[in-house]
């Protein structure tokens, strides 16, 4: 039984790293992109999502809820995984060692960008808007913390995408999780670009 509840409780792991929680990656870097277009439209477009119907039960069950259940269980899953780089090497291998490591750096990122963002605006310290970011960014440490953020985020989503097509039986042939495997470094390169992209605009104004 114990083994059986350990088996749906990492499915659905698996599930929540893609929906919600991956869907919500790529959509909140996409909103943000809006910043490259200037202030005014990445204003508009986070007022938008601000404004949304029921915006607080939203983030509590399709945000925050999801994101502390995959986080408490992949840093179990990180510290008693079994890494093989060392006697093995080969390119799987490492992936999944990088899964773990971006997986712990991604918990510390998003643990911080709440604070800045949702919970200062909760205290009345902030406004989400284009200046908050711009204030953010305009530190040396802190773009590159966010640069090294964001891609440890879009690296753990785009190779646990590939996991969850195992994981769950849609790519059983080598070849297809081959396909796969060029499928997530696509995702990987192109969200990626965008949210370092809109980090740039944010610190650098280009």
């Amino acid at each position: 039984m114990a083994g059986q509840r350990d088996f749906y409780w990492r499915r659905l792991h698996s599930l929540l790293g893609v929906v919600p929680i991956g869907i919500f990656l790529v959509q909140h870097l996409v909103i943000n992109h809006f910043a490259v277009y200037g202030e005014e439209s990445f204003n508009k477009a986070a007022g938008f999502m601000a404004g949304l119907p029921f915006v607080i039960l939203l983030e509590i069950f399709v945000i925050y809820l999801p994101i502390l259940y995959h986080a408490v269980l992949g840093v179990y899953i990180a510290f008693t995984a079994n890494n093989n780089v060392a006697r093995f090497g080969f390119f799987r291998n490492w992936m999944f060692k990088l899964q773990r490591l971006t997986g712990l750096i991604t918990i510390v990122f998003i643990a911080w960008h709440v604070w800045e963002t949702r919970v200062q605006i909760g205290l009345g310290n902030a406004d989400l808007d284009y200046s908050l970011m711009e204030g953010i960014l305009s530190s040396p440490f802190m773009f590159w913390f966010y640069v090294i953020g964001v891609v440890a985020a879009v690296f753990h989503f785009a190779n646990g995408l590939w996991s969850f097509f195992v994981t769950w039986g849609i790519t059983q042939t080598p070849k297809s999780q081959r396909v796969m495997t060029y499928v997530a470094l696509f995702i990987f390169f192109a969200v990626s670009y965008i949210g370092v992209r809109t980090l740039i605009q944010f610190a650098y104004g280009v």
